[in-house]
């Protein structure tokens, strides 16, 4: 497995690749892996005959006060899990190889990415679809994956790539979750003790909301009222929000019909968490 933090390099390398006639999968990521992103890895290895991982924490997807500078980070250990899951490539470049010092070209999915996090994070799709597209042609992968945890950016770039006629399949997999039910991120690394278990609310709430539909109680209000009950009975637990939207268009709905995604993100302590679940009705 190599390494480079060079455009030049990776270019170089694929253009190698697809003169053999190989194909290419591709897994985004922000660094400080865990074993969410080791199965994209691993998937994506399955599927494609070389694999790229970038490894950039994303300076334009961060908003005012966010948690940049204190994103965890530790290449040395991205590096050992890329090359036990199958990764060929690892592009880990630093912010200004990616961001001329007069950078001003974005890319912005609108509509589905005005709700959910697009809320609370009013610049953070902008930043996601302005690196995933750069990232896109600077790689030109065949297949790209992506965490279902993240639900909404996966919305996102399916409507980027599918309205920028990007000849790229978007793959999205499986939430991993701890054996108690938390869904693995990166973040939770800033959790503490009391904050950790506390934070088991948003996967109790996400299982019970999933339950309910199974059973046939599909109105929003009833669902939604329930799971905002669950979480507000954790004391630490703080909404930003529990909603039901289309999974597709990211709209909200009245009740759970076709493609329905419901989401949460909520403040545990000062960490924000999100979590979902994805019911075809």
């Amino acid at each position: 497995m190599e390494i480079t933090g060079l455009i030049e390099d990776v270019r170089v390398k694929v253009k190698e690749w697809r003169s053999k006639g190989l194909s290419v999968g591709f897994v985004p990521t922000m660094g400080f892996l865990h074993e969410g992103h080791e199965s994209l890895i691993v998937k994506a290895a399955a599927e494609n005959d070389k694999v790229v991982v970038s490894d950039f924490v994303n300076p334009i997807q961060f908003g005012v006060n966010e948690d940049l500078a204190s994103y965890p980070r530790d290449i040395e250990a991205d590096k050992r899990l890329c090359e036990a899951a199958g990764a060929d490539l690892i592009f880990h470049p630093i912010p200004e190889t990616m961001y001329a010092p007069d950078f001003s070209t974005f890319v912005e999915a609108q509509h589905v990415s005005a709700e959910l996090c697009g809320k609370s994070r009013p610049t953070h799709f902008r930043g996601v679809c302005t690196v995933v597209c750069k990232l896109f042609h600077i790689v030109m992968p065949d297949r790209a994956y992506f965490g279902q945890k993240d639900a909404q950016q996966l919305a996102v770039i399916r409507r980027m790539v599918r309205d920028l006629d990007m000849d790229i399949e978007i793959v999205g997999c499986p939430i991993i979750r701890e054996a108690d039910g938390l869904a693995k991120s990166s973040r939770n690394t800033y959790l503490n003790e009391e904050e950790r278990q506390a934070a088991l609310v948003l996967s109790k709430a996400v299982f019970y909301g999933e339950e309910m539909i199974k059973n046939g109680i599909v109105e929003a209000d009833t669902v939604l009222t329930e799971m905002r009950r669950m979480i507000e009975a954790e004391p630490l637990a703080k909404i930003d929000y529990v909603e039901m939207v289309n999974a597709d268009s990211i709209e909200k709905i009245e009740k759970a019909e076709g493609n329905v995604l419901i989401a949460v993100a909520v403040w545990i302590g000062t960490t924000r968490l999100i979590d979902n679940f994805i019911i075809e009705v």
